[in-house]
């Protein structure tokens, strides 16, 4: 998944060295290590005690605290992937023991680094679009498959691997914080033993109204993996926002399929080379450990909402 493109984007930094990668599963390290070039570590120990800056985790969610906390006492930054943890606790664990260290916690929400969405929240920053009344939402992709659908190691299904992105871009464009949330989740696109679906509707301190399409509802014939939209409505106006309209559609006889090939913003890119540039600069990272753990919130009370059938407060 996203390991594969933060490491490619390491091995294409001026300012930075992929030194090497650990993996619990040691067949996936000496695949992932030799498609880019670099060592493998026999344990996640050995890394720690090499001469590195940073750590970018995309474990399974279940392991981040773990990983996290072991990098931390380690003396090393954190990059992790979204969403931060499985829990409150541990999201709020993996926050305190990396301050407790000295280190930077950054989460991995790439959708704060696409242009169209800086566009969006400079829109809403300026004025343009008066006092933002209301947002609507979606983040719908493919069915991922593998651990992202055990839950054990995913902490959920559709729910929390896409809720988390759009209620970040939320909180950062209403520069507000959710406090309740009214959800209904189902099975209903692959009928499997996980969510596949849900629908948030999610209020905010300061009074916007959002809802939010969270789903695993795009077919294998989708021409992409999925999609993040947005639409915001002030008082003086309205801005759509479509993440992944930079691209060209190509319909190959050789695939026997339509296609989409980005032409647009490389966001992991630009990420990965922000996160890298803050420890070069010793500058504190532009989306925390909070961020990530808000966002996780909001996930975690859609699931909430969902057993109880009423809204429920964050």
């Amino acid at each position: 998944m996203h390991a594969t493109s933060y490491a490619g984007v390491l091995n294409e930094l001026p300012n930075a060295e992929l030194t090497g990668i650990a993996d619990h599963d040691s067949q996936r390290a000496a695949a992932m290590a030799e498609k880019f070039g670099t060592k493998v570590f026999p344990s996640y120990d050995a890394l720690l005690e090499s001469d590195i800056d940073g750590v970018v985790i995309t474990s399974e969610n279940s392991m981040h605290k773990e990983l996290t906390t072991m990098a931390a006492k380690a003396g090393k930054h954190v990059l992790c992937e979204k969403p931060i943890s499985t829990t409150i606790e541990d999201g709020q664990a993996m926050i305190d023991v990396c301050r407790d260290n000295g280190v930077q916690l950054m989460t991995a929400f790439p959708c704060r680094f696409c242009a169209s969405i800086m566009r969006l929240k400079e829109l809403a920053d300026s004025g343009e679009l008066g006092e933002i009344l209301a947002i609507k939402g979606a983040n719908r992709g493919k069915m991922p498959g593998g651990w992202f659908i055990e839950a054990d190691k995913s902490g959920g299904g559709a729910v929390i691997d896409h809720t988390v992105h759009v209620a970040d871009i939320m909180r950062w464009i209403t520069r507000s914080e959710p406090v309740k949330v009214y959800a209904e989740i189902s099975n209903a696109m692959h009928h499997g033993d996980y969510d596949d679906c849900g629908m948030l509707n999610i209020e905010f301190a300061n009074g916007v109204y959002a809802t939010l399409d969270t789903s695993w509802s795009r077919p294998k014939s989708y021409p992409t993996w999925g999609d993040v939209l947005m639409q915001v409505v002030g008082s003086k106006g309205m801005a759509d926002m479509d993440m992944f309209a930079q691209n060209v559609e190509v319909y190959s006889d050789k695939d026997m399929s339509a296609t989409w090939m980005n032409w647009g913003d490389a966001s992991d890119y630009a990420m990965i080379s922000d996160f890298v540039q803050c420890l070069e600069d010793k500058t504190p990272v532009k989306v925390t450990g909070e961020d990530g753990l808000q966002a996780v919130a909001v996930a975690l009370a859609a699931y909430r909402s969902a057993r109880l059938g009423e809204p429920v407060g964050l």
